[in-house]
């Protein structure tokens, strides 16, 4: 029994800045610059002898940067996408985009646009007028085929407040 209670104990301590942290809800922002991973290939499998160079699988990107408040509107307002040496490749908005309480702005980078590199990375800039839940920032990577299946996701993360 002592052992029960011990364990008891144990797991709610570990529950608790857990609990605290969901009772006062995340940090509200008016504006960030977040830092999101892609690749527009991976590396596998062994190294060629020949060639010094592993396999490489092209994979596409679809980022999704989503509202996540209930309430308030936000605006994008641009998304430079860099390659793994750190040159920007392009800015993928023309003009700041809109996303409407809850909403979603999606980007996308094919397959075939292997410029990116196995390091490549967006950096996305939002505003709002008053401070908001901070948007969710994601990237699924795909490369679906008959033979095989590849997703993943990988998710982006504030760098700097506005």
């Amino acid at each position: 029994m002592r052992q029960l209670a011990h364990q008891l104990l144990t797991l709610l301590l570990c529950c608790l800045p857990g609990l605290a942290a969901a009772q006062g809800g995340l940090p509200l922002s008016a504006g960030q610059s977040i830092y999101l991973p892609v690749y527009s290939h991976l590396y596998h499998g062994d190294v060629n002898p020949r060639t010094g160079k592993p396999s490489e699988t092209l994979v596409s990107t679809h980022v999704s940067i989503r509202n996540t408040d209930p309430a308030t509107g936000m605006k994008v307002l641009s998304a430079r996408y860099y390659n793994t040496d750190g040159k920007l490749l392009r800015e993928f908005l023309p003009k700041p985009q809109a996303i409407p309480p809850l909403g979603t702005y999606e980007l996308y980078v094919p397959r075939s646009d292997s410029s990116g590199g196995s390091g490549a990375n967006f950096v996305i800039d939002w505003v709002a007028d008053k401070p908001l839940n901070p948007p969710l920032v994601e990237a699924l990577h795909a490369d679906i085929r008959e033979a095989r299946t590849l997703l993943f996701v990988t998710t982006g993360r504030p760098i700097q407040a506005r």
